[in-house]
């Protein structure tokens, strides 16, 4: 049997406000001692009264901008019903049929996603489960924190758009600074439903799925304890081919909620999964209805460029292929820091070039070559350093005029790449300005022939079954004789020198 594979996602991301969603307790609760940051409103005593958070409300709404919902006019909260021991009150104040953003959409691997909605509710405590003991602990430092839950129409269709997906939102999420969005410390959670119908049996209406012909639909299974987006992936792909072997082998799914093990790699029934009704949502009385209509005229004026804007003007603007400007924009530290480097070294070039060009001709001549340096130095190179150091490029020593300046010397052909990790190594720990550093150590390239000529004359009289073979036709063995010249000169000759004079002396 065939079938088409339907996503949907629902991720709730954390909001890094100072305070909770309805009280004026710290929001920041991870790594302190349970139950220390709570107080009568976040565990729900009688008489207590909430408070909305104005942040939570703004940062929802530039969210729900950045990925092009309509943003209401008029929205309330509601309690949601339900009754578990990490939730104090029996119900969790939440919304439910007015959301403050509604009808989005993101595009991810050239596909449209449509964005349900995306609404402002409170997260509910943690539970605890203390190992080889018969009982279970609760941490209420999470209750009450501000949470965001978008939802998608079921347009995913596979575990790899599911992840990119969540990896693109992920992004938003930094760049508008609203949320961490670390999945480890479970600042962003992703919860995939995932069912499977058998293909021309059913068709897609406003962001729902209709069985054709008395086709009766396959009921969705939400996946939950996804941690990772490596985990989201196993999980999806996991959870599709246990439904096909259900279904192949005449077996009946049930709606339910079903966890992930990840030492296991496999999903386990939870629970069964509740219907809207089941919740008795209905208006919160404690919370007035909200009116947005002036506030989201001026925060759309606080909308950042976003990662997808920044990584066509990346691939257009700069001339970055799209592997490195997807690279880039994940970090929109990185981003910045890039643009910076590449602000200096254009002015550096502008004023250094002698010729009657313009700035922008000037820099039309070089980008080429300094985009190809910006990726194999600062991407490549200097990224890894940073990553073995487990480090953040915006609180390294090395500023973006400095490194400018590094790349500049690499340019100009006055320190090769031998040497270039080695001053780079040094900028990073120590900070210092690279010229200081090619100064006071043995870093400069060996350009001068005359210095040179000696040194490949043995190397050409050391190596004759070498040369009889370059001579002979094999000129990629030219190659093993740079290599022999670069050993000689601990890495200071200059390569492009090296194999002009090799050619030279080997063809005369």
């Amino acid at each position: 049997m065939q079938y088409d594979i339907i996503i949907g996602m629902e991720i709730h991301a954390q909001l890094k406000t100072k305070s909770k969603m309805f009280c004026s307790c710290a929001n920041d609760g991870e790594d302190k001692k349970p139950n220390t940051t709570i107080c009568e409103v976040c565990v729900g005593h009688p008489g207590t009264l909430p408070v909305i958070n104005k942040q939570a409300v703004e940062w929802t709404i530039l969210t729900g901008m950045a990925v092009g919902c309509e943003i209401a006019d008029f929205t309330k909260f509601d309690r949601k019903n339900y009754f578990y021991p990490d939730l104090p009150k029996g119900y969790q104040i939440a919304q439910y049929d007015l959301p403050i953003s509604l009808n989005g959409h993101l595009n991810i691997n050239d596909k449209k996603i449509k964005i349900i909605r995306i609404h402002l509710e409170e997260d509910t405590g943690k539970l605890l489960h203390p190992k080889n003991a018969n009982y279970s602990l609760v941490d209420y430092n999470r209750a009450g924190t501000p949470l965001m839950e978008l939802v998608t129409a079921p347009d995913l269709s596979s575990a790899e758009d599911a992840k990119n997906f969540c990896q693109e939102y992920q992004k938003i999420l930094r760049y508008l600074n609203v949320s961490d969005a670390n999945m480890e410390k479970g600042q962003m959670r992703c919860e995939a439903n995932i069912s499977l119908q058998e293909k021309g049996k059913w068709k897609k209406s406003n962001g729902e799925i209709k069985p054709l012909n008395n086709y009766k639909l396959n009921p969705k299974i939400e996946l939950k304890n996804i941690n990772s987006f490596k985990a989201m992936e196993r999980a999806v792909n996991y959870e599709i081919k246990r439904q096909t072997k259900v279904l192949n082998e005449g077996g009946k799914l049930i709606q339910e909620t079903r966890g992930w093990d990840d030492n296991k790699g496999q999903t386990y029934h939870q629970r069964e999964k509740e219907s809207a009704h089941d919740y008795r949502y209905f208006p919160e009385p404690d919370l007035p209805p909200l009116i947005l209509t002036e506030l989201k005229e001026k925060l759309r004026k606080k909308l950042p460029e976003l990662p997808q804007t920044k990584k066509e003007r990346f691939i257009t603007e700069y001339g970055f292929n799209k592997i490195d400007a997807n690279f880039i924009v994940v970090d929109k530290n990185l981003a910045d820091y890039i643009e910076k480097v590449i602000s200096e070294f254009r002015a550096w070039i502008e004023t250094s070039d002698k010729s009657k060009k313009t700035q922008d001709e000037i820099w039309e001549t070089h980008r080429k070559k300094i985009i190809r340096l910006i990726s194999n130095w600062l991407i490549n190179k200097l990224g890894g350093l940073i990553k073995t150091k487990n480090g953040d490029i915006s609180k390294i020593k090395i500023t973006p005029k400095n490194f400018a300046e590094f790349l500049a010397l690499i340019f100009q052909n006055k320190i090769n790449a031998a040497s270039g990790v080695k001053i780079l190594e040094i900028m990073l720990k120590q900070g210092k300005d690279p010229s200081d550093i090619l100064d006071s150590g043995d870093f400069e390239q060996i350009q001068n022939k005359s210095a040179l000529n000696q040194i490949i004359e043995k190397i050409i009289s050391d190596n004759p079954k070498i040369v009889e073979q370059y001579k002979n036709g094999k000129v990629s063995v030219i190659q093993f004789l740079i290599g022999q010249a670069m050993k000689e000169t601990k890495g200071k000759a200059n390569p492009v020198i090296v194999k002009e004079m090799l050619i030279k002396l080997l063809i005369s």
